[in-house]
């Protein structure tokens, strides 16, 4: 029993590297004893890697240097043999490993005790008595020799053992950090990345450092364009504002990485400990924790937001919702954005899977761990472009169901499709850079273990490590891989610039480096395919009026009370008691006398008003004293509180203009529906 728990703790301790069909082995030859200390012997041939997991002779006789006082001082004649049967063990057949006898490790360890207290040496525990079988021989056995003799004589080839990846004393770092590669613990990858050499490395750092800048300017700007007028992006759009946001951080964090270099993804080498440069692993370093944990987070919020984009417009399409409704779920939307991110970055770190990445110089997941970047890289980002699209179709199919079944004028069956056409590009521009992201990380993760176990082939030697044996498919991996995947990663955020960018952006950031705000009211009103109810325009029963509000549009709509009466106006339905050529007539005249122009460049309602049913033509006189009557109150009125000539001319300017509309009523003949208004104010006064 003691020998299967010896065998079996021995192999597993050798992880092998799993790359399908293709095994982890090298060559098992007998090799000359080199160690000072077990020549002279019975037997002058062993193997490597020995019992205690050491890959070579040179390793095994620095873990048997606080060995040599008491070998030195003969405490037992049983010590040195039972320390060579251990680190240098002799030679047999293929398949037979020999182990020394129990009674010879606690004769050992008996004699030596008291002396071992003495230098400070403990005795180690993979070397315990009870590991060892129950009987009573010397180290080695007869059988033991006749077999060695045996096996010098074969080939050295036609004898194989599987020995798995042996972390290299170059890449060993210290048990506390729980760091780990390619199955071996308290190890880490090499530094800089092990797959390409100093040139590709810093054409791939300057490469990534100009696309992030690019990004970050792209949605800097776009957070900029928000912050001056933030009514203007309202549901169902605002979440593409967060989503710019984020992908705002994601750009800072690489642009971050490719100022700091290697100095954050890589741990300093240690020439006088026989250590190289490692990639940084878990939370101990902690600029890159927080490295890790900006861009794990904001990349999840990023795709988690565009979820949430696809949802609002999916309830704007489908149930009609409007702008006001889907706002009152914008606690929940932003609840699920971030919460799903922070749960995701809190597990990651938990599970000490921070990783180093010395080609960008950030710290993400999954870059040498496979687990990792299956389940908390590629099953999220998966599950967002299903749900997402699935979402977006449905809206899209919608919208286009009204366009085909319910009767619109032209001029918004045009807007519904462009409106259509600009989701669908906007979601294009999304879906192909992330969908190459996703194809790259199916990739490396599939290729991932061939690419390691080349790089163990090629560096097998330099390391003094096994060797794998027979390696049937050896691949590295192209530089042009890794630079599609983080264009693609940086390039997702740029759609945004595309959804802000209109003639009212630009006048916006003209007006903002003038010094002042304007409001274009009416023209950029009318552009319902930025308004916040354009869906609940084009959902209308038919035969309905429509009534459009304009509080603050997408992309060009200002909040006026005279841009919605006058769309309203233009699409109430025609009356079959009246002319609809002098109504319309009569309408327009009435709101454009209306409107009266502040000194803020805004346009309000004055006194005079537009109506239907037309009045006596006995009236007309009165009506016409009334308003001259008024106008010159309210002249002398601003002059005398006013005293300012210029309060004076806008006095005169507005009564003018004023006086000006009773003539274009008037002559607006029958049918025009002014009457009734005339009527009205002569009862009145």
């Amino acid at each position: 029993m003691g020998f299967i728990w010896i065998l079996t703790s021995m192999l597993t301790a050798c992880a092998a590297i799993n790359i399908g069909s293709t095994g982890s082995h090298s060559t098992f030859t007998c090799e000359p004893i080199t160690l000072r200390m077990c020549q002279g012997l019975s037997y002058n041939t062993t193997f490597m890697p020995n019992l205690l997991n050491h890959y070579d002779q040179q390793t095994a006789a620095l873990a048997m240097e606080p060995f040599h006082p008491m070998v030195n001082l003969e405490c037992s004649p049983d010590l040195r043999p039972f320390l060579c049967a251990l680190y240098v063990p002799v030679c047999t057949e293929y398949g037979r490993v020999t182990l020394p006898c129990r009674r010879l490790c606690q004769q050992a360890k008996s004699d030596c005790y008291k002396l071992m207290d003495i230098f400070g040496v403990s005795w180690p525990e993979e070397m315990a008595c009870n590991r060892f079988p129950d009987c009573d021989e010397p180290y080695p056995r007869a059988v033991d020799l006749l077999s060695s003799a045996d096996a010098t004589q074969e080939a050295p080839a036609s004898v194989q053992r599987d020995y798995g990846f042996w972390c290299p004393r170059e890449l060993k770092v210290d048990p506390e950090l729980g760091y780990s590669f390619l199955g071996a613990r308290d190890c880490s990858a090499p530094c800089p990345n092990m797959y390409f050499d100093r040139d590709k490395l810093l054409f791939a750092r300057y490469f990534i450092g100009v696309v992030s800048i690019v990004c970050l300017s792209a949605t800097l700007f776009t957070f900029l364009t928000f912050l001056l007028d933030v009514s203007r992006f309202r549901y169902p759009e605002r979440p593409i504002i967060f989503y710019a946001v984020c992908y705002m951080m994601v750009s800072l964090v690489f642009f971050l990485g490719f100022l700091l270099e290697e100095r954050v993804a890589c741990n300093r080498s240690a020439p006088g400990l026989f250590r190289a440069a490692t990639i940084t692993q878990g939370s101990h370093n902690k600029a890159c924790t927080l490295l890790f944990m900006t861009l794990y987070f904001f990349t999840m919020a990023g795709s988690v937001w565009w979820v949430v984009l696809t949802i609002t417009w999916f309830l704007a399409a489908v149930p009609k919702w409007g702008s006001e409704a889907i706002e009152k779920k914008a606690l929940l939307f932003h609840a699920a954005a971030w919460g799903v991110p922070g749960t995701l970055t809190v597990a990651l770190m938990a599970l000490n899977k921070v990783e180093g990445d010395s080609l960008s110089g950030v710290c993400f997941v999954g870059l040498y761990d496979v687990s990792a970047l299956r389940w908390f890289l590629l099953a999220p980002l998966i599950l967002d472009v299903a749900v997402g699209v699935a979402l977006l179709l449905a809206g899209i199919a919608a919208l286009n169901r009204v366009r085909m079944e319910i009767p619109l004028e032209k001029e918004n069956q045009d807007k519904l499709v462009k409106f259509m056409i600009r989701i669908g590009v906007f979601s294009v521009l999304y879906l192909v850079p992330l969908l190459t992201v996703i194809g790259c990380y199916l990739y490396e993760q599939s290729y991932r273990s061939v690419w390691e176990i080349t790089w163990v082939q090629e560096r097998c030697r330099e390391y003094h490590i096994p060797c794998p044996f027979k390696v049937e498919r050896t691949s590295r991996p192209d530089i042009s891989l890794f630079l599609i995947k983080y264009l693609m990663m940086l390039v997702v955020g740029i759609p945004s610039v595309f959804w802000v960018g209109s003639k009212k952006t630009c006048f916006e950031w003209a007006s903002f480096f003038h010094g002042h705000r304007r409001k274009d009211t009416v023209h950029e009103s009318r552009q319902v395919l930025q308004e916040p109810d354009f869906t609940q325009l084009l959902l209308r029963e038919s035969g309905a009026p429509v009534v459009r509000k304009s509080r603050g549009t997408s992309t060009q709509g200002t909040s006026t009370h005279a841009s919605s009466t006058h769309l309203a106006m233009l699409d109430e339905p025609v009356s079959g008691s009246s002319s609809h050529a002098g109504t319309m007539r009569s309408k327009a005249n009435s709101f454009h006398g209306s409107l009266h122009r502040s000194r803020d460049g805004r346009y309000t309602a004055c006194s005079v008003r537009g109506a239907e049913e037309r009045p006596p033509h006995g009236s007309m006189q009165r009506l016409h004293e009334q308003l001259q009557h008024s106008s010159s109150n309210r002249l002398d009125s601003q002059s005398r509180h006013g005293g300012s000539q210029r309060l004076d001319s806008q006095s005169r300017h507005s009564s003018v203009r004023d006086l000006s509309c009773t003539p274009q009523a008037v002559q607006s003949g029958p049918g025009n529906g002014i009457h009734r208004v005339l009527k009205e104010d002569v009862a009145t006064a």
